[in-house]
């Protein structure tokens, strides 16, 4: 955003007039255009091209459209019911943010031509490198806004954009359109006329263009060979018209002479008409004499009047005095007054950036303590898991332990209470048998009898 002097060359240089040969007659030639540097074709065949024009048209359009947003936003009656809300709060938005870029930027402006002014006058101060240094950070203070109007050019762009009926409404609008605007647009109209041109152009044909430009400098140089020849020619015409320039000089030399002898006359002539001055004189100081002592009378009168008008000066300018040195003294109880505040306060200031530091040791330490308890806070719940998981396996391992010695003591507890049936058994049947044993002796016994 800096002011930079650029000197630049004149854009034309002109021929030299006396290096231009006459010529009788103007040619009868049309200026037109020569047929090598006419493309064959009037439409792109190639898809990458077709692209490039694709994307400088969408670039022409997106400017024509960016360079309206200030009249948009300047004139909000001319767009009055076809734009929304939301899109004219956009286009509010974005020219705020350039008001606020033109004039932070004339601002830096206006801030270094006084800067290169006072460098002018004072080289080699300190102060004026921290001025710069100042600079330098408004300036870079200045990115992001440049950031902000970028992003608010792109969302109002693709706003614009994904309404067609605004976008062709605001096109339309071309009296609001700033004069370097409309030269910016129509040098974009001329690079794509360019660009077209050259895209349209076939390799052969940039050849022929080509030959014919080495044509066209054979015949230059031909021409010059003879524009050389020309010009010896017309230095023999000078020379020529420099010996008639020498015999008109004998002329003005007999000129002069006759001159001189017109002068003797006059000097005679000077010399009455000075003898007639010097009795004029005589009588004019006679009448400044008397004009001189009026003079005098008033200039004692003037010189009393500013005598007067002094001293009323004077005692104003003690009573000003006076005051001015009543405000220089509360100027410097102010100043000393704020010297023991500031003092105080960075005192106090101080203690708490000492006491600050401490406080933040501690944090730091307790944080170091805090870290290692964390560890150890971890190492221990880990072990605590491993330890959970291994009662949790012996617990089943007991649980699955105790039910198969249940089952098992259940199991034998059912083998010994069959057992003891089929003993019992046994037993009853043994005895069942003795007694039917007995019962059939006691009957033979009786037969027997």
């Amino acid at each position: 955003m800096a002011s930079k002097v650029v000197t630049v060359g004149p854009l034309y240089q002109g021929p030299d007039i006396n290096r231009i040969p006459l010529r009788s007659q103007p040619s009868q030639k049309p200026a037109v255009p020569p047929k090598p540097l006419v493309p064959s074709k009037s439409k792109l065949t190639t898809i990458e091209a077709k692209r490039i024009m694709t994307v400088l048209d969408e670039t022409i359009y997106k400017v024509e459209l960016v360079t309206l947003l200030s009249y948009v936003a300047s004139n909000p009656e001319v767009t009055e019911g076809v734009l929304g809300e939301d899109v004219a709060a956009m286009i509010r938005e974005h020219q705020d943010l350039c008001e606020l870029l033109l004039d932070a930027a004339s601002h830096l402006q206006e801030q270094e031509q006084q800067l290169l002014q006072e460098e002018d006058e004072a080289e080699g101060e300190g102060w004026l490198q921290a001025r710069r240094s100042s600079l330098e950070m408004q300036k870079a203070s200045l990115l992001p806004l440049l950031q902000q109007i970028r992003d608010s050019t792109r969302n109002v762009l693709r706003v614009l954009l994904s309404s067609p009926q605004v976008a062709s409404f605001l096109q339309m609008q071309t009296q609001g359109r700033s004069a370097e605007a409309q030269s910016f647009i129509d040098n974009l109209l001329e690079l794509r006329g360019f660009l077209f041109e050259k895209l349209l152009t076939s390799p052969m044909e940039a050849r022929e263009k080509a030959q014919f430009i080495q044509d066209v400098s054979r015949r230059n140089r031909r021409n010059q060979e003879m524009i050389d020849i020309l010009e010896n020619e017309l230095a023999v015409g000078m020379k020529r018209r420099k010996a008639e320039v020498e015999k008109e000089n004998f002329v003005i030399q007999e000129l002069k002479n006759h001159l001189h002898q017109v002068l003797k006359f006059s000097e005679n002539n000077l010399a009455r008409i000075k003898q007639e001055a010097e009795k004029q004189q005589k009588a004019d100081a006679r009448a400044s004499q008397a004009r001189l002592a009026k003079i005098q009378q008033d200039i004692l009168l003037l010189r009393m009047q500013f005598n007067n008008l002094v001293t009323e000066n004077r005692e104003a300018e003690q009573a000003l005095r006076k005051k001015k040195y009543k405000v220089e003294t509360e100027v410097e109880n102010w100043i000393q007054k704020y010297d023991t505040e500031m003092s105080e306060k960075q005192e106090e200031y101080e203690d708490l950036e000492v006491v600050h530091k401490e406080e933040k040791a501690q944090l730091e330490e307790l944080k170091r303590k805090h870290d290692v308890l964390v560890e150890e806070y971890s190492q221990i719940r880990t072990e605590r898991e491993i330890l959970s998981k291994k009662r949790m396996e012996a617990e089943h391992e007991m649980v699955r332990m105790v039910r198969a010695a249940t089952i098992i003591q259940a199991v034998w507890k059912g083998y010994l209470v069959r057992s003891m049936l089929r003993s019992k058994k046994k037993k009853r049947a043994k005895a069942k048998g003795k007694d039917k044993d007995k019962g059939k002796g006691k009957g033979k016994g009786k037969g027997k009898k």
